[in-house]
Formats: C-alpha cells, structure tokens, sequence
C-alpha cells in the first residue's frame, strides 16, 4: 500500500447468509478466496457471497444465485471499501458514517458470477478491477446424443437437489414457485422424488402457483401437470386480486429497472405476499430460474442485439451477458442471469424466504455448456426453442421412469393473469422503471 496510506474495508454480508456444502465453514472459504488462486475457488460449493483481505488487496467472489456489491469511498486516511448485497445498504453505511455526499448508485459496483474481483486499496486514483474465471466449462463435449445429454442434465439435477436438503436438513416444510412449465416442474419432480428417496414425507412439499384475478394459462397448466404426474395432492392455487401487482415497488425490491425483470418480481412479490400471508412461518422455497438459460431457451426475435450465431456460440452468454472483457460491460451490472438473478433473489429475501434454483448451480451449467447447440439447431430457431423439452423429457426418463408433461412456453407474468390484464400492469414507458430507481436514492 502506498505510504501513509489507512484503508478498512467493511463487510455487510451476514455471515449466516452463506449456505456452503460438505461442511465447508465460511472460514475455510474465505481462506480459499485469499489463496488468490481462482482455480481453488471451485472447490467452494454452494450459495454464496464473499470478501477476503491480503494486505492491501480485497478479493472478491459469489455464486450465480447471489448479489455481490462494492462500494470505493474515500477518508482522510485512505481508502474506504464497503462489500454488501443491496445498493441501499451501501447508501445506508455511508450515511451513518457521514458520507452522504459521497453516494450515487451509478457508482456502486457488481461484482460478476465465477469470476474473483481483486481490488487493490491503494488510494488516488483508484486502479481498475481484475477480473479472473474461477469457472469454465468445456463447450461442446457431449455430442448430439439427446438420450444422454437429458440422463446427464436430470442426473446433475437430481445431485443438486440432494446437496441442498442436506444443506437445510431438518423437516421444514418446501415449497415449489410453480407454474407447470418445463423448469418448475423439473424442480418439483426432483424435489418430490429426493424425499422419497431419503426415506422422508412427501407432504413436506407443496406446489404454489400464481393466479392472478381470474387467472391465466399457468394455473390450468399447473393443474394438468399434477394430473399427468399423479400429484395432484401437491398443488396449492394463490389467488391475488390484480390490484396488487405493483411494478414500481417491484423496482424498489430488485433494485433495478430493465424491464422484463421488473415483471417478473412484480408477479413473483404477489405470488410471495399470498404465500406468506397464508403461511406466516413458512421459509423454503424452490424455483426453476436458471432453466432457460441454461438451454438457451428464449426468443432471439425480441432482442435486436442478438443472433443464433451468437447465442449458441458464446460461452454462457445468458448467465454473463457479454462477459466482463466485452465493449458492452457494465461495473454498476453485470449482465445476463448474474445480473438478473435479483428478481427471484430480492423479493424472496424481501418477504422472509430463503429460495433455490439448482439450475444456477455450476453442475447444471457445465453440462448445459456441453451441449453442441450449432450441430443441434442447424441456425433454425424453432429447433432451438424446442431442444429443452426434449432434454428434460428424455432425462426424466432416463433418470427417474417418468413420462414427463412438456407444455408451450410461456413467461411467468404473461402466464398468471389472463390475457389483457399484463398490458394493463405493464403498458408503461421502460424510462418511467429507471427514472423511480434513481429516484429512489
């Protein structure tokens, strides 16, 4: 550190927030994170969000599931680095410490999924980041064998599952955030079939799904799942008046304002809000974000900045975005889920959860990003959209003998409430969500 120089770092990341596997201590992870070798960070399994200090630098590193924040702010003595989940934490710390003036959200910063972030404390002017991969899965290594890619996608499924009931353990009740769709139902097949298989109640489980006024496609869908899937016993229907759907608070929850998310958490807080207010205790959830990421599973027509070219043939562009090397790389965000996981994140902290997506999980990444998605689709966009189906039907059948329901895709916001009633919610400029953001700080 330069001479004469006083750096503190302060770490707002609540310690029991962190859900590590095989026993690993936050300790024993921040230790591995201070090696300052990206490759050992693998080793560090599970959900989480972490800071270790060496000397005058500050590494940095979180899961996919998770927010990591920072925050360079300037004393007497030197540098001043706070670490947080949420923008309004940081804004908060600064101005219990009399820094107000210091603060604008345009000046926090994201640290991405599997990279470390190395920031050295070292005074005017502040050195950029570095960024460096603690995780890179092979492209392309598993041929075109749907039969295996599906038993080897479910296979990390199912794996994931376990890891995390061992995480919580016990005999809480869970619940899957449903809607019937390929992802949901995943989860919640998974779910069910991983307690049956460790000797345990199936009644732990319950399927929630999201009606809003009188309802959309998902709750028909949700139900004819069950029917299919002989888990009708499963299913519970949250009933909420359209009145409810608040897209500006939603903003203020996820602390962002792109606006397909801003949908999402709008409708994912009702469906939470009904949940809680039914189950005042209740706390684990599961859902299946990640799934259409993982297989690319989204319309390339909405977005004029992307091609079939260049969404099968960059390395996890859905959970990067462009990655942290790229012209169009953000420090206040990051880009793709790693960005965008906030929406399922936020309100489900919001609302006293603690939620899971093993599809977020290295494992399910990895294979995904095995897949030869160019030798597959051939460029064609219908093949594209309907490769997901067709893995995860195949896997469950391989892994668990199951004739697993595929239904048309559909978005979480679009399939909750009839049919004019998301143009009523969301019939909004996209500039009025960014304006309330800032306005908001």
């Amino acid at each position: 550190m330069q001479e004469g120089y006083v750096a503190r770092v302060l770490d707002l990341i609540d310690p029991s927030s962190q859900r590590l596997y095989a026993g690993m201590t936050v300790d024993e992870a921040v230790a591995i994170l201070a090696s300052e070798d990206p490759s050992r960070v693998r080793e560090i399994e599970g959900s989480f969000a972490l800071a270790a200090r060496v000397d005058e630098r500050v590494i940095l590193a979180r899961s996919l599931d998770r927010t990591l924040r920072y925050f360079l702010a300037k004393e007497e003595s030197g540098p001043m680095l706070i670490v947080a989940e949420r923008i309004d934490e940081i804004q908060r710390q600064l101005e219990e410490l009399g820094y107000a003036d210091q603060f604008h959200p345009s000046y926090t910063r994201m640290a991405p999924a599997h990279h470390t972030v190395t920031l050295r404390l070292i005074g005017c002017p502040d050195p950029n980041p570095r960024y460096q991969r603690f995780f890179t899965p092979e492209r392309e290594v598993l041929g075109t064998d749907l039969d295996a890619i599906g038993e080897r996608y479910v296979g990390a499924l199912r794996a994931e599952v376990h890891k995390w009931l061992d995480t919580v353990g016990g005999s809480e009740p869970l619940g899957v955030c449903f809607s019937g769709g390929i992802d949901s139902g995943a989860v919640l097949i998974a779910a069910y079939r991983a307690l049956l298989e460790r000797g345990q109640s199936p009644a732990r489980l319950k399927a929630f799904t999201l009606s809003v006024g009188d309802g959309g496609a998902d709750a028909a869908q949700a139900r004819e799942f069950l029917r299919r899937c002989d888990l009708e016993m499963l299913g519970e229907e949250i009933q909420v008046a359209s009145e409810r759907l608040a897209p500006l608070r939603a903003v203020e929850v996820i602390e962002d304002y792109k606006p397909l998310d801003v949908e999402c958490a709008t409708v994912l807080l009702a469906l939470l809000e009904g949940i809680r207010e039914r189950y005042p205790q209740w706390r684990l959830l599961l859902d299946g974000d990640g799934g259409d990421e993982n297989l690319k599973d989204y319309p390339i027509e909405d977005n004029s900045e992307l091609t079939i070219r260049s969404v099968v043939n960059n390395l996890m562009l859905y959970q990067e975005g462009w990655g942290v090397d790229s012209i169009k790389h953000s420090l206040t965000y990051s880009g793709g889920l790693s960005r965008g996981t906030v929406r399922t994140l936020a309100p489900a902290r919001r609302l006293g959860f603690e939620g899971f997506s093993p599809f977020t999980r290295p494992a399910l990444v990895e294979v995904a990003e095995g897949i030869d998605f160019a030798a597959l689709t051939q460029g064609s966009h219908d093949k594209l959209y309907s490769l997901k189906g067709e893995v995860v039907r195949r896997g469950m059948r391989s892994v668990y003998g199951l004739d697993f329901p595929v239904f048309e895709k559909r978005r979480f916001q679009h399939g909750a409430m009839s049919g004019g009633v998301p143009g009523e919610v969301f019939d909004v400029d996209p500039e009025l969500y960014r304006r309330h953001f800032l306005a908001r700080f």
